[in-house]
């Protein structure tokens, strides 16, 4: 969802809170939606998190966080932000990457007798702060939560600040946890757990090194790309995609460059906002059900396990008829077609831009060739195949997807990185 980053696509057992079955294409009209969250932007906003606290009652904050965050300065610069406002702060820094219940239950203990938590970081760090809300309100383990609206007690009010542009955490109300034992990742959602504020500073995330502002970018266009087109898409969910697609598409290698400009930091930073906002009402696709065993067997970075599919997902779902308007409709707003011209050109130059962005990344490239053999891409597509089929995003792409599809899937990736 990294969080590997914010999404949602762990195997559920629970998956009939969004099960496409009730939910389908004959019901796209309809939705519930409802914003949780409110959402704060503008460069040096981040200095507003101790008004906002004290806005929310709080008194004791409990400050989440990772040591990347920590060296930079930012949870200091938060930290005096909360204590000038009279909060007390109480701090975790050592939230790790795709967070387990250790971390989870680590930050728990430091968090006694806190009346408010605020996370700051990436994705792994906002999700060990909404796990620790749920244990220090509900008690138990985060296995106790694997599902949607299983906390029965209220939970604290909490501040996100995201420091990366693409996860969306910071507006969504699950936290995707790993078992500690199993490492197999645990969806855990509830409405009371989406932030009370989401607060957006694109100062943070200048001091990104440019490989997490790629893979962190390139999820935040996924999320764009894949929940425009789910079978739960709906009118809300396809007004966030699209502006966040809007934002994002152009922006990416802006922020790449040696001296990028805080404009193109914030579209980045908003933009992704946006799309965690749209995996809310509409979740994600097959693109991220096959990166995430990418992620677990060859630990590739998520944003590029699931950038170097996406292109290859889009060729798959483009012969279902909405996808391919949606995936048509998000070309012409960024500008890679012409408003008049024809659906299936457009999907061509979507596909062709999402190529040139992973070229700018970096991540044309599935996996290098030194990959001992036996244990390369290619030589365990069953494997991989196999666990994607059972994620939990793969029930939401727009066209059935199957082992065999995604086995067709893995090897057109790598003979693409490989021409």
């Amino acid at each position: 969802m990294t969080r590997a980053d914010s999404e949602l696509d762990a195997p559920n057992p629970d998956a009939s809170a969004r099960d496409p079955g009730e939910r389908s294409r004959a019901q796209d009209g309809a939705f519930d939606h409802r914003c949780r969250t409110r959402v704060v932007y503008g460069p040096g906003t981040s200095d507003r998190t101790g008004a906002l606290a004290r806005e929310l009652g709080g008194r004791r904050a409990l400050l989440v966080t990772d040591p990347g965050v920590s060296r930079a300065g930012h949870a200091d610069r938060v930290a005096a932000s909360l204590t000038e406002a009279g909060v007390e702060v109480v701090r975790f820094d050592r939230v790790h990457e795709n967070p387990t219940t250790r971390d989870v239950d680590e930050c728990v203990a430091a968090g006694i007798d806190v009346d408010l938590v605020v996370g700051l970081g990436g994705g792994s760090s906002l999700d060990t702060a909404k796990g620790c809300n749920f244990l220090l309100t509900n008690g138990g383990r985060m296995a106790d939560y694997r599902g949607a609206g299983r906390a029965e007690r209220p939970m604290l009010p909490m501040i996100a600040i995201p420091t990366t542009a693409g996860t969306g955490s910071e507006v969504q109300s699950y936290a995707l946890i790993a078992d500690e034992a199993t490492h197999q990742k645990m969806a855990c959602g509830d409405e009371k757990a989406a932030p009370a504020v989401a607060l957006l500073d694109p100062v943070l995330t200048t001091t990104l090194p440019r490989i997490v502002a790629a893979c962190t970018g390139i999820d935040a266009i996924a999320h764009a790309v894949e929940s425009r087109v789910t079978r739960c898409a709906n009118a809300m969910s396809t007004m966030y995609a699209r502006q966040s697609f809007r934002m994002t598409a152009q922006r990416l290698p802006d922020v790449l460059t040696d001296d990028p400009d805080l404009a193109a930091r914030g579209d980045m930073l908003l933009g992704a906002a946006l799309a965690g906002m749209a995996i809310e009402a509409s979740m994600l696709g097959a693109a991220h059900s096959a990166a995430n065993p990418l992620t677990a067997q060859f630990d590739v970075v998520h944003g590029r396990a699931v950038g170097v599919m996406l292109p290859h997902v889009v060729r798959f779902n483009r012969t279902e008829p909405q996808a391919r308007t949606g995936y048509a409709e998000l070309a012409r707003d960024a500008g890679l077609a012409p408003a008049d011209g024809d659906d299936d050109d457009a999907v061509d130059a979507l596909v062709a831009h999402l190529h040139r962005l992973l070229r700018v990344c970096g991540f044309d490239r599935l996996l290098g060739d030194d990959q001992p053999p036996g244990r390369s891409v290619r030589a365990q597509i069953d494997d991989l195949a196999d666990e994607a089929a059972g994620q939990w995003t793969a029930q939401f792409n727009p066209r059935p997807v199957s082992k065999q599809d995604f086995a067709d899937l893995y090897a057109e990736a790598i003979d693409a990185a490989r021409r």
